[in-house]
């Protein structure tokens, strides 16, 4: 399985791929992105099983990223990590195709809980 892990911040993607590891996911591999058009070129390159991507980023938010990807076809597993808690946020996020939305702090629990069972389906 291959994970993509798209967020502007260095250091938010270090606590990502921690998270990760102690959610106990299973084997796979890891890509990271700066931003949403850097994300989109690794999705067209890599084809990963499932994107992990913050909202707010430089030169393409991740709400354009999910859209971009739906647009052109790309039914991959997405979901967003944000500080955004509104329902508003969440709704939107899952209107355009996202399968989850998890706010920040960000736990590995919380991936646990949200990532076990959609990746079992893959």
């Amino acid at each position: 399985m291959m994970i993509l892990i798209v967020d502007d911040s260095k250091s938010m993607r270090m606590i990502v791929l921690q998270a990760l590891k102690l959610a106990g996911l299973g084997d796979y591999r890891t890509l990271e992105a700066e931003n949403g058009r850097e994300a989109l070129r690794l999705v067209k390159a890599f084809h990963p099983d499932l994107v992990i991507s913050d909202w707010q980023m430089p030169e393409m938010q991740g709400i354009d990223l999910l859209r971009r990807l739906r647009e052109s076809g790309c039914t991959v597993l997405f979901g967003f990590i944000t500080s955004e808690s509104d329902s508003a946020r969440r709704e939107e996020a899952l209107a355009a195709g996202a399968s989850f939305v998890i706010t920040k702090p960000l736990t590995s629990r919380s991936f646990e809980r949200v990532l076990k069972p959609l990746l079992a389906e893959i």
